[in-house]
Formats: C-alpha cells, structure tokens, sequence
C-alpha cells in the first residue's frame, strides 16, 4: 500500500519542455568607452649627514699646527713666488637636503565595438 501512494503521484508528473527563443533583432553594434584618471602625488625627502671635515691644500705655504687647530695660521715659504692656499672646513651635522614633491597625473580612454548578427 506504501508503494501504491508512491507511485500514484508519479503518474500526474508532467515533463519539462523547453520554449524557443527567437531574438527580436537581425544585428546590431554596441560601443562603451570607459575613461580612467590615475593621480599620484609624491613627496620625496632626502637628508645626508656627514662628519667633520678639515683639509688644506696649496703651493708654497707653511702651516703653523695642524689643520683641525682653530689658531692654525698659513706663512709663505718662499717670498716673492707665487702662492696658492685652499681651506675647508665642515662641522658634522646635515651637509645636504633634498625635497622633491610632485604630481603625475595619467589619463586612459578605451573604446570596445561590439558587432552582432543573428
């Protein structure tokens, strides 16, 4: 008896059948364009430090102590010739400073067709 009320429902199932489609349309053409802005905005910032710099260089000079004395004085060895004196000196610290900011700014387009027939 189980099996009969199984079964009798079976009977009354209907398939599925499937409809046709026809398209509405014999062909056509769609384009998208899409437009794309990218901003970049950059900040670059470089700091060098260097420690104590003292040289000296020249022609026909004497020096009295060494370079890195403050009471250092520079004499002419030769009177009369040609001399020629170069000092430099630096404290440690921050020697140089480098600040870059700037801006790119890129635009794209694309354009796409598509083209369809039946």
């Amino acid at each position: 008896m189980k099996i009969l009320r199984i079964l009798i429902p079976l009977l009354f199932i209907q398939t599925a059948k499937a409809q046709t489609v026809t398209p509405n349309f014999t062909q056509g053409s769609m384009q998208a364009t899409t437009t794309t802005t990218q901003t970049i905005t950059e900040t670059v910032d470089t700091t060098k430090y260097g420690g104590v710099y003292n040289s000296w260089s020249g022609t026909n000079v004497t020096p009295s102590a060494a370079i890195r004395e403050t009471n250092t004085t520079f004499s002419i060895h030769t009177a009369g010739d040609q001399f020629q004196l170069e000092t430099v000196a630096r404290p440690a610290g921050i020697i140089e400073l480098t600040e870059i900011d700037r801006t790119i700014t890129t635009n794209s387009t694309t354009t796409s067709l598509s083209v369809f027939s039946q």
